[in-house]
C-alpha cells in the first residue's frame, strides 16, 4: 500500500507554464528515492506538493498511517537557505520544534522529549552545541540540526532537499550511513544534484522536468531514460560512474 499517492497532479505559478504537469507517483514503505532533474525542472516543487505546501490540481493522498495533514508522520529537511538564522532559538529548541504538531499551544516538552533531542544531536555529532543559538552555526551545523528536527517525530516518510549542501565530506559519508539505517523503518525521498553520489545509495530514481518518471533502480541507462524523454550522459572512469544531466524534453 502506498504511503503517499499523487494522481494527475499539476502545479503552476501566476498562470505561467505548469511547473509540474499531470504527475502520477506512489511513495511506498521503505522506498529510498533519489529525485533528480535540471535546475528549474520542478524538484523542490514536487517535494512541496507532496507536503501539500503549494496549491495544486489533482490529488495528493496520504495513507491512514500518515494521517490527514501529514505533520506527524512526514519529516522534512529543507535547504538551509530556507531557514531564518536570525530567529532567537537554540539548537536543542529547533530540534524539539519538530514535535510541535503533537503539542498544545505553549505545551511543555517532557524530559523524554529533551533526552531524545540530545540523543539525535549526538547521532549527528553536535550534542556539544545543543544550547548554542542557531545564528552562530555554520551551514553544516545547521543542516545537522534540521535533520535532527526532521527525525524527532519518528516519521514514516523522510524528505530531504539537497541534504549534503554545506556539510563536510566526513559528515556527508556519515549522513548516508544514517539514512541507510533509517530506511529500515521509514521511506526516504532525497533531492540532489549530485547524481554520482545519490545513485550509490538510493534504491530508485525519480526524474523531474515538468513531467515525472520513476525508475525502479538506481542504475539508469541512456536507453531507459530515452524511453521517458529523460536523456542523460554517462561517462565512466574505471568503476566509478559520473552522471551528467542534460536538458529534458517536455
Amino acid at each position: 500500500m502506498s504511503l503517499i499517492s499523487l494522481k494527475d497532479v499539476s502545479v503552476g505559478y501566476d498562470d505561467r507554464q505548469k511547473v509540474l504537469d499531470h504527475v502520477n507517483l506512489d511513495i511506498l514503505p521503505n522506498d529510498f528515492i533519489g529525485v533528480i532533474g535540471p535546475n528549474g525542472g520542478g524538484k523542490t516543487t514536487l517535494v512541496k506538493t507532496i507536503l501539500k505546501a503549494l496549491p495544486y490540481s489533482g490529488e495528493v493522498q496520504y495513507s491512514p498511517v500518515i494521517g490527514s495533514d501529514g505533520y506527524r508522520a512526514i519529516g522534512y529537511l529543507p535547504q538551509v537557505s530556507d531557514i531564518d538564522k536570525s530567529f532567537p532559538i537554540s539548537v536543542c529548541e529547533v530540534v524539539l520544534s519538530g514535535l510541535q504538531a503533537r503539542k498544545r499551544l505553549f505545551g511543555r516538552y517532557s524530559a523524554a522529549d529533551k533526552a531524545k533531542a540530545l540523543q539525535l544531536l549526538d547521532l549527528c555529532g553536535i550534542e556539544s552545541i545543543a544550547r548554542r543559538p542557531i545564528g552562530e552555526l555554520s551551514g553544516g551545523q545547521l543542516q545537522r540540526t534540521l535533520l535532527c528536527r526532521a527525525l524527532i517525530s519518528d516519521p514514516k516518510v523522510l524528505i530531504l532537499d539537497e541534504p549534503a549542501n554545506f556539510v563536510d565530506n566526513k559528515f556527508e559519508k556519515e549522513l548516508y550511513a544514517i539514512l541507510r539505517q533509517l530506511n529500515d523503518r521509514m521511506a526516504i525521498i532525497m533531492v540532489s544534484h549530485d547524481l554520482g553520489t545519490i545513485t550509490s545509495h538510493v534504491k530508485s530514481i525519480v526524474c523531474v522536468n515538468r513531467h515525472v518518471h520513476r525508475h525502479n533502480s538506481n542504475v539508469i541507462t541512456p536507453e531507459q531514460l530515452h524511453n521517458y524523454d529523460c536523456p542523460i550522459q554517462i561517462v565512466s572512469h574505471g568503476t566509478v560512474p559520473h552522471t551528467v544531466l542534460e536538458e529534458h524534453a517536455d
